[in-house]
């Protein structure tokens, strides 16, 4: 059976992707259960006392100064959600709304957080169901967490809002009642307890970061391929160079192509055509392995954020404290998801102008734009284009979301991380960066056409050109681009250019 323990702490990022994208269930265990029982009666305590305890008994935010009693925490819970679902902007795709609800629901596992068991039962049970809720992309300052897209996503919890079912968009009522769901209603602590933290940034960023993982891979197939089509010398990729400046991912990368281009008879030595290649060839290691390696350190940031606590104040039961900090401050993944989007960036910079060498004549000795009849025909001219304004796209988005911090609440909350917007563009930068490869790969193939058929392409090259060549034929004259830039991108998308090549040469680092 496909599903996913969650009890807050062992929880991975491929369990995310298995919920988000697979649809797996996800359970709680029986351990994690006991936890948030025993949390939850501390805080029940903390309000038949009558103590006062930040978002229990209090006010938020500015209001934190007023004392809320007994009588009014129901009122207090339901305002709070219905007051910040001030989310604006398009709906997050479905794989991103599972993410959050799985990363909350984890967050709230560990204990923590003095939710009902109700309550997170319910939430892990519209996960399982399909209830997906309308969340707006736009409106975290990703500090108090991620307030208002949260609350969009509590809003269905309570037979508010509005949500997805069977693919369709109707009111959060009617979704919970044709899932068979009972809507809970919030009491104290609850409502801050499933809005204050950082799930919302971290779902996007963390499903970007698996695909940078796999884009990086895709990006050494690429570069490949190019080097085949302009007869690339390998030497740089040896062993003995990396050895001496010894970086991760300057290492995986030279053997990654050293992999894919075993046998290959359209390399070259040094000296054999020219003495040195431009950079974008002989420096592959160096630049692919430098974005190969921030993404691992975006991706051990992730492993950790995705079974904290980011709650606040956060109820420690066994000592009977309940602590108002600040781990729901958004800035250690903002400035990781920064970090993420340059890194994916330059994965782009490097291919466009990897695409420019093979289209210019100049520099490849290939026909211009790859065409047999220029003038008549235009080629990959406009390709070229089209990666151009991407890659100068994401130049735009790669300006780091977290060197900017808008205080809030009247100044109560007076920095904030931006991290949910850093999460959000480098998500962008990655589509844009995934269409440039696409497109490397298309004018690649192309290139290898020009060359004498009786030369042998590498192992693990020959199998990307026989995937792209099966989809998409040889341009002998002009048609409509668009398409084949598309077919080429869905062999990324759906991963079946990746698995070809990591099977012909036995897995890629």
């Amino acid at each position: 059976m496909n599903r996913v323990f969650i009890d807050g702490n062992h929880l991975s990022l491929q369990d995310v992707v298995n919920v988000a994208r697979k649809n797996f269930s996800v359970i709680l265990t029986d351990e994690a259960l006991e936890r948030v029982k025993e949390s939850r009666a501390f805080v029940e305590k903390l309000v038949e006392e009558g103590k006062v305890v930040y978002g229990i008994t209090t006010g938020f935010g500015k209001f934190s100064d007023v004392v809320i009693s007994k009588d009014e925490a129901k009122d207090l819970q339901k305002n709070l959600i219905m007051s910040h679902a001030c989310g604006v902007g398009k709906h997050f795709p479905e794989d991103i709304v599972r993410a959050i609800m799985l990363l909350r629901a984890n967050a709230l596992a560990k204990g923590f957080s003095g939710i009902h068991p109700k309550t997170l039962t319910t939430l892990i049970e519209m996960i399982n169901k399909g209830v997906h809720p309308a969340i707006p992309e736009k409106g975290s300052l990703g500090a108090s967490g991620d307030l208002a897209p949260l609350a969009h996503m509590v809003l269905v919890l309570i037979g508010e809002g509005e949500a997805y079912y069977d693919g369709k968009l109707m009111s959060g009522k009617e979704a919970m009642e044709k899932a068979g769901i009972e809507p809970v209603v919030l009491t104290s602590k609850e409502g801050l307890a499933l809005i204050n933290g950082t799930q919302v940034l971290t779902a996007v960023g963390a499903l970007t970061s698996y695909d940078a993982k796999k884009l990086c891979k895709l990006a050494d197939i690429a570069a490949a391929l190019t080097m085949e089509a302009l007869n690339g010398i390998i030497d740089p990729y040896t062993e003995r160079v990396q050895e001496v400046r010894p970086h991760l991912g300057q290492i995986s990368t030279a053997k990654n192509f050293l992999k894919i281009l075993e046998g290959s008879e359209r390399t070259t030595r040094q000296g054999e055509i020219r003495v040195q290649d431009a950079y974008t060839l002989r420096c592959l290691p160096q630049i692919h392995g430098a974005s190969k390696d921030a993404i691992k350190y975006v991706l051990d940031k992730v492993d950790i954020e995705i079974n904290a606590a980011t709650d606040n104040p956060l109820i420690f039961a066994d000592e009977e404290k309940a602590i108002s900090g600040g781990n729901f401050h958004g800035q250690p993944m903002a400035l990781a998801f920064d970090f993420l989007g340059i890194a994916i960036a330059e994965l782009a910079n490097v291919s466009e102008r990897r695409i420019e060498r093979l289209v210019n004549p100049q520099l490849s000795g290939l026909p211009a734009f790859l065409t047999e009849h220029g003038g008549l025909h235009s080629g990959f001219m406009i390709a070229q284009y089209a990666a151009a304004a991407l890659v100068s796209e994401n130049k735009v988005l790669a300006h780091p979301a977290s060197v900017d911090s808008i205080p809030s609440s009247a100044n109560q909350e007076d920095h904030v991380s931006m991290g949910t917007i850093a999460a959000r563009k480098a998500r962008d930068i990655y589509y844009n960066a995934s269409r440039v490869i696409a497109i490397e790969l298309l004018a690649a193939a192309q290139a290898i056409d020009f060359e004498a058929a009786d030369k042998k392409l590498g192992k693990g090259t020959k199998a990307v050109y026989d995937k792209i060549r099966h989809v998409i034929e040889t341009l002998h004259e002009d048609r409509i681009m668009y398409k084949d830039i598309n077919k080429s991108a869905a062999l990324i998308d759906d991963e079946s250019i990746l698995d070809a090549v990591e099977e012909a040469v036995g897995g890629l680092e």
